[in-house]
């Protein structure tokens, strides 16, 4: 499968576009089979002006709990990452979002991951809309997701 790199708002205000390996650790964890469990992970990257960049997508660890239908993130592992690369890069690589898999085609948010991400998004300390990403089996789910109030989806540019 080929997930597209770069997406946009509607209204093209907002360029995302996807490193080549952080499509390859999307593409990794696609759930293919029935006895596949969900993955995820934190989303890690630049910030330029309105536009990303988005350079690395951690790994599910040890820690985190991974089911057929439920992925829950712990913070061991994917936070040392990122305050790692934030230190090395001097502060330009950052946590931008969270990112994980569907055992669907065309994914889309549930309740769960609706409320997940609203919470994730007030705590930001940057005041930044969360960046969230399912990965399902043919195709990602991206969506700009505010402090308060509805999010923007983005949609895949040629």
């Amino acid at each position: 499968m080929q997930f597209m790199s770069s997406w946009a708002t509607n209204d093209k205000r907002m360029l995302l576009h996807f490193s080549t390996a952080t499509l390859e650790t999307f593409r990794l964890h696609v759930q293919a089979s029935d006895a596949d469990c969900e993955g995820g992970g934190i989303l890690l990257g630049s910030v330029h002006g309105g536009h990303m960049l988005i350079k690395q997508a951690t790994i599910p660890t040890a820690w985190d709990r991974r089911f057929r239908y439920l992925f829950e993130r712990m913070p061991f592992g994917h936070e040392a990452i990122a305050l790692s690369r934030w230190a090395t890069s001097q502060g330009t690589i950052r946590y931008l979002g969270e990112w994980h898999t569907h055992p669907e085609d065309y994914p889309h948010p549930s309740g769960l991951d609706r409320s997940e991400w609203n919470q994730l998004s007030a705590t930001r300390r940057d005041k930044r809309p969360l960046l969230a990403v399912i990965v399902g089996r043919k195709t990602l789910y991206v969506e700009l997701v505010p402090t308060s109030g509805r999010g923007s989806v983005l949609t895949p540019v040629e």
